[in-house]
């Protein structure tokens, strides 16, 4: 499905952060459309999870414009954000360890229409509903970052902003967090994910922007991906 023409679910143009004194981005500008995969690429440091963080409203200082959905969220407060419809895992996860994995899945409200329901993530993870019953601090890693995931999809979130969801995993969950997105993708869900692992994001992502020194410094589709490997060499080292 081609998502060329769709409408825009993420703006950012001159987007500036800070943390405390710390100037982090420094004019960001990105666009995500509305069924898109997008991977935004960089060293560690470059200011991804910044970005996701800024987007969110979780940055001590923003500046310039963020538009989701087409509405200007650059004054508003986190919790307001996630209603229109944006759902976000950081990479620390979040999991309630003293909760099973059900009572995880169960615990954030309803941020918007629809939303899968616990049936349907546990299709989506079998992991998960072997675990149900499981605190949340005995599940392994991978299936932790399966249940941070999850636990999104149940809010009714449309627009996800993944943080290296797959750093650190058994290959076989690395695996089966591509099929999610791959078929999160099929149902018109908008990912845009930092990572890291640029041999997971590669097949999946649509749209691959590179982030150095809280800049934007190229922008390439997934047709344009072989012609630019050199170029990434440089920028990532992969």
């Amino acid at each position: 499905m081609s998502t060329s023409n769709a409408p825009l679910a993420i703006q950012l143009k001159d987007l500036h952060a800070w943390y405390g004194e710390s100037h982090i981005l420094h004019g960001v500008n990105m666009d995500v459309r509305q069924g898109e995969v997008v991977s935004l690429l960089g060293r560690n440091g470059a200011g991804r999870s910044t970005t996701l963080r800024a987007i969110m409203g979780l940055v001590g200082k923003r500046a310039g414009t963020i538009q989701v959905n087409g509405t200007e969220t650059i004054k508003m407060a986190p919790h307001h954000i996630a209603r229109l419809g944006v759902g976000f895992c950081p990479e620390e996860r979040g999991i309630m360890t003293s909760l099973t994995c059900q009572e995880n899945l169960m615990l954030p409200p309803k941020v918007a229409e629809g939303g899968m329901s616990v049936e349907e993530i546990y299709d989506m993870f079998p992991n998960l509903k072997a675990r149900r019953n499981s605190p949340g601090g005995r599940l392994s890693g991978g299936e932790q970052q399966m249940l941070a995931v999850g636990r999104i999809l149940r809010t009714g979130a449309k627009t996800l902003l993944l943080d290296e969801i797959s750093e650190g995993l058994a290959p076989v969950i690395v695996q089966a967090l591509a099929r999610m997105i791959r078929e999160l993708r099929q149902r018109g869900f908008t990912v845009l994910m930092v990572e890291q692992n640029f041999r997971f994001a590669a097949p999946l992502a649509d749209r691959f922007y590179i982030m150095e020194r809280g800049l934007i410094v190229r922008e390439f589709s997934a047709e344009e991906l072989q012609a630019n490997m050199h170029m990434l060499h440089e920028y990532l080292g992969v």
